[in-house]
């Protein structure tokens, strides 16, 4: 089973200085991943998320990126519906070059309504909008020159170039736990589910591995950890790993970044051997 650990890019602990010694440390540690979130505008009075302070995911796995050789780069998850796929492509693929493939796309539809409002994005396409993004990225990624018909976002590209395309395929894993975010899921690379309790863990998978028996195909789920938790973490582990999930992505809660680099490192070691 393979171990991420999500980067701290969020809250009171966010800098780069924090960002760069996470991600260093994760490496060090022999994490598979390191990982960020998204969100770019919330309401003042939002219950959660408990803070408006995110930084820029992709800008900071960039950041991440400049540090490490090794370990690859997720986004847990990117709310594709919020942004315009052309110029997300180009970003992305910047990124996935600059990195040498190391990118892990992970996209979800979103759900707060006030953060597609302020945006000015229809909250009722939010899937129809994801689908065709995705769609509409890969055509970019992989046609020189690219013709692509949209429905749900506006754009007309009809024998038009953008570089440079990734120097290798971005594989997308789907955020979310409704039927929709299944179905969706189940066409592309992998399933990053949130929140799914590791005695819970095993029907997931079967429901999955019934449609998408293959390797191939990557389980991965978002646990979150903090110091007071560590000493469950072997036991979670080992939960997720014989229902059969592949990655575990590991999730500080800490706020301060001296808890958080020593949460990362008593989860890595605990999942030794596992």
């Amino acid at each position: 089973m393979q171990l991420g650990v999500h980067l701290p890019h969020i809250g009171r602990k966010a800098g780069p200085d924090s960002i760069r010694r996470a991600a260093v440390q994760a490496e060090e540690l022999g994490y598979d991943d390191v990982w960020v979130s998204e969100h770019i505008i919330v309401p003042a009075d939002a219950p959660y998320p408990p803070t408006p302070n995110f930084w820029d995911p992709v800008l900071c796995l960039a950041w991440a990126a400049a540090v490490t050789r090794r370990v690859r780069l997720g986004t847990s998850v990117l709310v594709l519906p919020l942004r315009h796929p052309l110029p997300l492509a180009k970003e992305l693929a910047t990124l996935q070059n600059l990195s040498d493939g190391r990118l892990i796309l992970g996209a979800g539809v979103g759900w707060l309504e006030a953060e597609f409002d302020a945006l000015g994005v229809p909250f009722r396409q939010r899937g129809r909008r994801m689908d065709e993004g995705i769609a509409m990225m890969r055509a970019v990624w992989s046609q020189d020159p690219v013709t692509f018909e949209s429905t749900w976002i506006p754009a007309t590209i009809s024998a038009m170039r953008t570089l440079p395309q990734p120097v290798r395929p971005i594989p997308v894993w789907i955020g979310g736990s409704s039927d929709a975010a299944i179905r969706r899921a189940l066409r592309f690379d992998g399933w990053h589910g949130s929140r799914i309790a590791p005695d819970k863990a095993a029907g997931w998978v079967k429901r999955l591995r019934a449609e998408r028996p293959g390797e191939e195909f990557t389980i991965s789920v978002r646990a979150t950890v903090s110091a007071a938790s560590t000493g469950d973490v072997r036991t979670v582990l080992g939960t997720y790993r014989d229902a059969g999930v592949q990655h575990v992505l590991a999730a500080p809660e800490d706020r301060d970044l001296e808890d958080y680099l020593r949460t990362a490192e008593a989860v890595r070691k605990a999942a030794e051997g596992l």
